[in-house]
């Protein structure tokens, strides 16, 4: 962990392929061979796209400073020794100038009655939206930014991390900026509103924006007799130095991991697994997009493929009694019902009854959760592509994108838990024998009792089509979790038992039905809206989070910014993930309201018509 944190390793950046080759050269010296540990590199520019995703330039600086000139002299921050005081993706640059409070900065009212050219700004919205109203929009020459929420109260001398994110049309026209604390923002802030001058002296020397590339560190163990089916780990291995749980304790958590189990099967104390073990380390989401546009075959069972599970490592290091955190277990959604999520589940009661400990790590107590799925990491990708995908993780946690996420806020106890977690439930499911299958069948079905009960006792307080629509869509997930099963071992032992379990689940929907005013022909739509037109996707993968409002008339982009707009970005990842080829707007909706509550026919349909529009997918022929 201590190593990685020394790199600034942003996406596309020289230090993110020094962190990359730092991996690479601790998998060799692990034993890992050419064939079995290596990098693949996508060109990033900035202008390049992985299907929906505009890849980030490149990026390189030497060294950096900002300092207050006016009414007195004092060096504010510099760079390197802070790596998160430079905005990421700032081009060189050296300005002296005054300093203008804006508020936010990230909407053009900040701006009104402002004159803003040639001067730094100081703001408190994310520097990147920042820069795009006051550089681009309003000729400032630099950007100032500092942290203002709750955190920034309790901690103020951290620093945030933010960055510029240009556009591809923006590329040529980005200057730079600087991120400061709270209480040395405050303090400008109480200069300016007093009266006073002020004016700043910013420098950023080095390369700045250049093409360069996106490295993915790959490892493989193969298996014994299923070589073809996969289990794979992942942890994205950017972000500024130090950002030490936030991800070198997921990227060295998944190199101890392989470390372990190759190191395990050549001394012969373990058997080698029947699939293939993959370990992937990403530039987050923008790597893991090339990587996924390189690999079509990187696909679940559901859609042909033989990649069978996802142990997606962000954030699992954090010293719960420092940061007073939890360990998050998170679900795959509903579109992708699956086995994984109890297993993930059921190796944590495991662990939670181990007294680990480990030499300098702490004795905090396990605290752990499992929460219904929620996106922000790389589990997406997999998700999309139906592997079922399960993030390891920490919430919540202060110091994430600061200065102060330090190598001495991660626990090796926690590091270990973590571990021990995502490599025992793999190991299980990439050598499933037929008595486990039984066993993970009989686990499944007695927690989809307990889940569909859960269903039930909501529909109680839903409407009576809302509630008869809901639970039919709850009870099809459950028997799919049960089926889910046969993924990994489909003998007709396991098959019966899976049978014998969807029919008591069966049994039991019928039998609430029975005891609720419930009327399930109902369904969960209103018949005056039905939509029965059938929408298809055109790309592979998370659609870029812009997506459709960044593709879309400034008329039609008006919805997306309306307090009024219905769908979060959980929502929106989701609504995609049921668009299948089979469903209906109607029955998109549907699913939507029995997954988050429910949802308008309408909003659906005008979401889905807009992703049209941009071109990302399409109605079927016989709509």
């Amino acid at each position: 962990v201590i190593q990685i944190t020394r790199h600034h390793r942003i996406q596309g950046s020289r230090g993110y392929r020094d962190a990359a080759n730092y991996v690479l050269g601790q998998l060799r010296a692990y034993g890992f061979s050419e064939d079995e540990a290596w990098i693949e590199s996508f060109p990033s520019d900035g202008r390049i796209r992985y299907q929906t995703w505009q890849s980030p330039s490149g990026w390189d600086i030497d060294r950096a400073e900002l300092r207050l000139v006016e009414p007195f002299d004092e060096r504010l921050v510099g760079y390197p020794e802070i790596g998160m005081s430079v905005i990421t993706y700032s081009n060189p640059g050296d300005v002296t100038a005054e300093l203008v409070w804006v508020g936010a900065g990230t909407s053009e009212t900040d701006y009104e009655g402002k004159d803003v050219a040639g001067k730094f700004v100081l703001a408190t919205g994310y520097g990147g939206e920042v820069h795009r109203h006051a550089v681009l929009k309003h000729g400032a020459a630099a950007v100032v930014a500092y942290l203002d929420d709750y955190r920034a109260k309790e901690h103020p001398d951290i620093i945030q991390y933010t960055g510029m994110w240009p556009r591809t049309e923006e590329l040529e026209r980005v200057t730079f900026g600087f991120n400061i604390s709270n209480r040395q923002g405050e303090r400008l802030r109480a200069l300016l509103e007093s009266g006073q001058r002020v004016a700043l002296h910013g420098q950023v020397e080095g390369i700045g924006l250049e093409p360069y590339f996106m490295d993915v560190v790959v490892a493989r163990i193969p298996g014994s007799t299923r070589a073809e089916e996969e289990l794979v780990f992942s942890a994205h291995l950017d972000h500024p130095k130090e950002s030490a749980n936030d991800n070198a304790s997921g990227s060295a958590a998944i190199l101890d991991i392989a470390r372990a189990i190759r190191g395990l099967i050549e001394s012969g104390r373990l058997d080698r697994p029947e699939r293939s073990l993959r370990f992937i380390w990403v530039p987050e989401w923008y790597g893991t997009q090339a990587y996924l546009d390189a690999h079509p075959e990187m696909a679940g069972p559901a859609i042909g493929g033989t990649w069978l599970a996802n142990m997606n490592m962000d954030m699992v290091g954090e010293n719960l009694e420092l940061l007073h955190s939890k360990m998050i277990l998170t679900r795959t959604p509903s579109s992708l019902p699956s086995a994984v999520n109890d297993v993930v589940a059921d190796m944590a009661r495991m662990v939670d009854g181990m007294n680990v400990r480990t030499p300098r790590g702490s004795l905090s107590a396990f605290n752990w959760r499992v929460t219904p799925y929620s996106g922000g990491s790389d589990h997406m990708q997999f998700i999309d592509r139906k592997i079922p995908g399960v993030m390891i993780g920490h919430s919540p946690d202060y110091t994430h994108h600061t200065s102060d996420d330090t190598p001495d806020r991660v626990d090796p106890v926690e590091l270990e838990r973590a571990e021990i977690l995502a490599t025992a439930a793999t190991l299980y499911l990439a050598s499933l024998s037929e008595a486990e299958a039984l066993d993970l069948v009989d686990l499944v079905g007695a927690n989809s009792l307990r889940r569909l009960g859960a269903a039930a006792r909501k529909g109680r307080r839903l409407s009576g089509t809302e509630a008869g629509g809901a639970l039919a869509l709850a009870a099809d997930w459950e028997r799919q979790t049960a089926e889910s099963v046969l993924a990994f071992h489909d003998s007709p032992a396991v098959r019966a038992a899976v049978v014998a379990w969807t029919s008591r689940l069966t049994a039991l929907e019928e039998s609430i039905l029975a005891d609720q005013p419930i009327d399930l022909a109902a369904g969960l739509s209103d018949p005056a809206q039905a939509d029965d037109r059938v929408p298809l996707r055109l790309t592979r993968g998370p659609l870029d989070f812009a997506l459709p409002a960044s593709g879309l008339e400034p008329e039609a982009t008006a919805w997306y910014g309306t307090p009024g707009f219905p769908f979060g970005r959980d929502v929106r990842f989701e609504l995609v993930n049921f668009i299948d080829g089979r469903r209906t707007i109607t029955e998109i909706r549907n699913a939507l309201s029995a997954e988050f509550g429910p949802v308008n026919t309408g909003d659906v349909a005008r979401y889905v018509e807009d992703l049209v529009e941009v071109g990302v997918v399409e109605w079927s022929a016989s709509d």
